[in-house]
């Protein structure tokens, strides 16, 4: 008797200690949706008050405004419109999420390379390599200059930045040339010489981005700052 009743209270612990198992990784897992709160939510209001997709308060709190604000960026940057602040939304927004950070810098450089190489695929394939490696390097000359976001992800989903963005080629698969360019602006290789923006001569139609001061043609595209 005294036997059952030992196995019975073992049991007892051990499912338990399953339950607060579970219960610890739902909540590590958890990502900023509806009702949410905190300072990933201040993180997130932040980001999309600065590119215009938010217009409401920072108070940390995931409500009605930051519910649409998310489902816009998410509907402008070709992602899926749940109005979940999930892995794939808060990489674009740069920020790293606490169910992926465990993933240490090599995770993140691999990350920024991947999402670099689809950047430069979408943006310039067919033009010269080092063409290619000029486009990259104007995204990181984006990222240390004050007037941009401070990542990858951030400069690369700022709306309105690239049209591969826009109309959804940022999600086509890159090929190894593309990759190598990336990698080559990562390693510091800047062809564009200091250029935070490109266009094409041949259909720009913009006079401010004409007004810009040029720094070196390449290709179908003319670089500047």
């Amino acid at each position: 008797m005294k036997l059952r009743k030992n196995k019975t209270i073992i049991l007892l612990i051990v499912l338990l200690i399953i339950l607060i198992l579970l219960v610890f990784e739902t909540n590590t897992i958890a990502l900023s949706r509806y009702g949410s709160r905190g300072a990933e939510v201040s993180q997130i209001q932040t980001k999309l008050k600065r590119w215009g997709y938010y217009n409401g308060n920072v108070d940390g709190i995931y409500g009605s405004q930051t519910l649409a604000a998310v489902k816009y960026f998410q509907r402008s940057n070709g992602l899926t419109v749940d109005g979940i602040a999930g892995t794939k939304t808060l990489n674009a927004m740069g920020i790293m999420s606490s169910s992926s950070s465990g993933g240490g810098s090599s995770t993140s450089s691999n990350n920024n390379l991947n999402l670099l190489s689809r950047l430069v695929y979408s943006e310039a394939r067919g033009e010269t390599y080092t063409g290619q490696v000029a486009v990259a390097a104007v995204v990181l000359n984006r990222v240390r200059s004050s007037s941009f976001p401070n990542t990858i992800s951030g400069v690369i989903y700022e709306r309105g930045a690239f049209d591969a963005v826009s109309d959804g080629q940022i999600n086509l698969t890159p090929d190894s040339t593309a990759r190598k360019a990336a990698q080559d602006a990562l390693n510091g290789w800047d062809p564009s010489y200091g250029a935070i923006y490109y266009f094409n001569p041949n259909t720009a139609t913009s006079a401010w981005i004409w007004s810009r001061p040029m720094t070196v043609t390449i290709g179908n595209h003319r670089f500047c700052k």
